[in-house]
């Protein structure tokens, strides 16, 4: 099974064949460059997808000159990634505050499967956007913990998440498929515990 984390080979090399591409000849408008990947590398259906991709995350820009497309691979694309996951995560992490206050309030009205969903939501989004401090906190100095009241403010979130889930009348249900889909098997390991 693959994670999320992993990258698609095939995918990766294709993306690194049109960036490379793109450095080495970045006078070449959008035909001339189909022309040295197609079929070399990929379908033009492909490269097209890829193409759109690698614009889309900020990686290759396209600029227009009279009928002509002309791409470029973005300058600085480090820094400016790290900007973004900054912007994002503090973002997130501002929307998340106002969630699971809001949650504590909405609670009782949702039945057992909007109460799971919105759980897995809550979750899934707390942990992306305490990977997103971590990794800043790396980034910027491996030392320190840069964004420690972010850390605990997510942690007392989370908290709060699982006493509502544990305080609830339907916690049976709810608990074991929370954990479930967030990530946490316990099956293999659960009859060793007993």
């Amino acid at each position: 099974m693959m994670s999320q984390f992993e990258p698609n080979k095939i995918t990766f090399r294709r993306e690194k064949a049109i960036i490379e591409e793109i450095q080495k000849n970045p006078n070449l408008h959008h035909n001339a460059l189909i022309k040295r990947i197609v079929p070399k590398y990929m379908a033009k259906t492909t490269f097209e997808k890829l193409r759109d991709q690698l614009i889309e995350k900020n990686v290759v820009s396209c600029s227009i000159k009279g009928n002509r497309k002309f791409y470029k691979v973005t300058t600085d694309y480090q820094k400016r990634s790290l900007q973004l996951i900054e912007r994002m995560t503090h973002i997130n992490f501002q929307y998340l505050q106002h969630e699971v206050k809001r949650i504590r309030n909405d609670y009782q009205r949702k039945d057992v499967n909007e109460k799971i969903s919105k759980y897995i939501q809550l979750l899934r989004e707390l942990l992306q956007t305490e990977n997103g401090f971590t990794i800043l906190d790396s980034i910027k100095n491996s030392k320190k913990t840069l964004y420690k009241d972010e850390h605990l403010e997510i942690q007392e979130m989370i908290s709060n998440i699982f006493q509502l889930m544990t305080n609830d009348k339907d916690a049976e249900i709810i608990f074991p498929s929370i954990l479930s889909c967030i990530g946490f098997d316990f099956t293999r390991n659960f009859e060793q515990l007993k």
